[in-house]
């Protein structure tokens, strides 16, 4: 009875450990919004947009596979619409298949938080992916705004890759555009134009992010690019969302 007893304390108390382990090393953990487009239509075209899946699924599992906790959050909540074009084959890559076949993530998909429920106290970064959606939404979206607001305000990273730059549009801190005077980049007039659209979208994100006083600068149309200013990091196209999501990493763990 006395094994017994010494087996069932020793248990216990193993079990009290791990638990207490697991549960300190969950709040030591880095957490991350990734905030998603809601709109789905591509101007006055009858076209489809949304996010750009490899703008979400490269940084994801770039920030999760490290051990970075990750809640997405939506204007409307629920599944946000994926841009068709970002599902194409030919746009397919080693992080989009794999996403493709991620039900635990395609869930949380279909069930993102409403920006309007989301506090920035909660986390410690924000991220936005991509694709021509946040270029109507986003942009003039006032929970976003005064997230990203919010976010830098409290001094926490705000990452943005291809077209999401297009949220920072109306975003001011202390009566100034948060681009202002900031070393930047997004999706270039080139590109734009090369995939037809120059006459489609709301605004040039280029032309935008100039006309706030950015300093913007870019490479060739579809190399990867990303630059860093202090706590504001942003990339140029889709192939640069790895390399956004490294920078956030990186300012993730230098803070203690």
């Amino acid at each position: 009875m006395k094994k017994i007893a010494l087996f069932t304390i020793i248990a216990l108390t193993v079990s009290c450990i791990t638990a207490t382990a697991q549960k300190q090393n969950k709040k030591g953990m880095k957490k991350v919004l990734f905030v998603v487009t809601s709109h789905d239509k591509l101007g006055n075209t009858g076209e489809k947009t949304g996010f750009w899946t490899e703008e979400f699924a490269a940084p994801y599992y770039e920030l999760s596979d490290k051990g970075v906790q990750i809640d997405v959050a939506t204007p409307l909540g629920g599944q946000p619409p994926i841009d068709p074009k970002s599902e194409d084959p030919s746009a397919a890559t080693d992080d989009t298949k794999r996403f493709d076949k991620d039900d635990v993530l395609l869930e949380k998909l279909r069930n993102t938080k409403k920006l309007a429920d989301v506090n920035q106290a909660d986390y410690d970064a924000v991220f936005y992916p991509g694709g021509h959606g946040p270029l109507w939404d986003l942009a003039e979206d006032k929970n976003s705004i005064a997230l990203i607001e919010a976010f830098y305000s409290n001094k926490k990273p705000v990452a943005f890759v291809c077209h999401s730059p297009g949220a920072l549009k109306n975003v001011k801190v202390n009566g100034e555009y948060l681009v202002k005077g900031k070393k930047v980049t997004g999706f270039s007039n080139t590109e734009e134009e090369a995939v037809g659209l120059t006459k489609v979208v709301p605004f040039l994100l280029e032309d935008a992010l100039q006309i706030n006083g950015a300093t913007y600068s870019k490479v060739g149309d579809w190399q990867p690019y990303a630059v860093e200013d202090g706590l504001l990091i942003t990339g140029q196209n889709p192939a640069s969302s790895k390399l956004v999501a490294e920078k956030l990493l990186n300012q993730l763990n230098s803070k203690k």
